[in-house]
């Protein structure tokens, strides 16, 4: 069950969606108390997810922990019943199917405003609701694409580069889930639901961020800068004697103190390097100055010296060196969740950090199998056992 101290701990949510983007948006209300039932198509007509078949990979466990799973077969009359029932009771569903699907469901937010006029839908796909490319499937190398992140990601002179992470897709699960929880604060004030909708592309548009801004507002594209900051001089990677790392010295302040540290008289007092200015018009000789000095100390050393005198500077982890880091350690990143099968695992939590809300020592839930809560689920809400019984011998529930 969910913990009834969190915040979302009150509301039901729907979770119909696939892949990975909306999987990520009901994760964010189900970390924080709400209680999310999973509905899934009996295992038989599964045609799988963006995890893969083996429902217990670390993929599945990190997207739906906290969550509940209820088969429906939404191609047999009585399964749509009973989700059409289950929408009279739920707050929110979410979902990520096409325009015609949702139609046919009945799940367009027309029909279940009918059925509950305080449902908030919660809809997300690759290009959009409407438009020319409303009906293309949508993946987040796709949109990496599309949106032009990758024609600034990687070295110049070497092509475009794909992150390293689905941002496409956690970004828009992150955007929706943030639509939901308004969508939930006007609905306190009004009593009225809502459809909230993104997608994948106006996700990523969003999270060029400045690098958007430079276009919209002065028609400038920008390009690779490989691991040196597009606007920023001198910050980006450098190399120390025993490997590499990244430092941030962009103010006078911060260049100066570098500088100090460094040993570098010669370079704070070169004529091209006087200003923020003529640092950023001879930035290639600038980094290549720079990474002269770097070469001539530890990794540590650079990062203890420079960060002493407020110089932001770092290691470049692995991802194992990563959460073994003192202060991820310090921050307690990762949660156990107690898997009937696998054991405990540990996920990562969410990052959010409330003061009225710690964060629970544990997920409540690892991530289910198929139907694992089929039976619990409808028994809680009202449905006996006989009942659910004939909705399984009928093939409606898995």
């Amino acid at each position: 069950m969910t913990t009834p101290s969190l915040p979302l701990s009150r509301y039901t949510v729907l979770d119909l969606t696939i892949a990975r983007a909306g999987p990520t948006a009901v994760r964010l209300l189900a970390d924080w108390g709400a209680r999310v039932i999973r509905i899934e198509a009996p295992p038989r007509q599964s045609t799988g997810n963006i995890t893969g078949a083996l429902r217990r990979n670390a993929d599945e466990q990190n997207l739906h922990r906290n969550k509940r799973s209820l088969c429906i077969d939404l191609k047999h009359p009585k399964g749509v019943a009973l989700l059409h029932d289950l929408v009279k009771k739920a707050d929110v569903v979410v979902e990520n199917f096409r325009a015609d699907v949702k139609t046919r469901l009945g799940l367009d937010y027309e029909q279940l405003k009918a059925i509950n006029p305080r449902i908030i839908l919660a809809s997300i796909s690759g290009f959009g609701q409407d438009g020319p490319y409303r009906d293309r499937p949508g993946v987040d190398q796709i949109v990496q694409g599309l949106a032009g992140l990758m024609s600034i990601t990687g070295e110049p002179g070497h092509g475009p580069m794909r992150a390293g992470i689905a941002v496409s897709d956690t970004s828009a699960g992150m955007f929706l889930g943030q639509g939901i929880l308004l969508a939930l604060l006007h609905r306190e004030h009004t009593g009225e639901g809502q459809w909230v909708h993104t997608s994948l592309l106006e996700a990523m548009l969003n999270k060029l961020d400045f690098q958007g801004a430079r276009y919209t507002m002065s028609g400038e594209v920008p390009r690779q800068q490989g691991n040196f900051h597009p606007t920023a001089v001198p910050m980006g990677v450098f190399e120390a004697e025993d490997g590499l790392v990244n430092v941030a010295a962009s103010t006078q302040k911060m260049w100066a103190a570098m500088c100090k540290v460094l040993n570098a008289d010669d370079l704070f007092n070169d004529p091209d390097y006087v200003d923020v200015r003529s640092r950023v018009k001879h930035r290639e000789r600038l980094n290549v100055d720079v990474n002269t000095l770097t070469r001539r100390f530890r990794t540590q050393e650079l990062v203890e010296k420079l960060n002493a005198v407020g110089v932001p500077c770092g290691p470049i982890n692995d991802i194992g060196q990563a959460f073994n880091d003192p202060q991820t350690q310090h921050l307690r990143m990762t949660r156990p969740a107690k898997h009937p099968v696998l054991g405990e695992v540990k996920l990562v939590r969410s990052p959010i950090n409330l003061s009225g809300f710690p964060h629970p020592e544990a997920f409540h839930h690892a991530a289910p199998d198929a139907g694992e809560h089929s039976r619990e689920l409808l028994a809680e809400l009202g449905f006996d056992a006989d009942t659910i019984d004939n909705l399984k011998e009928q093939g409606a529930i898995a």
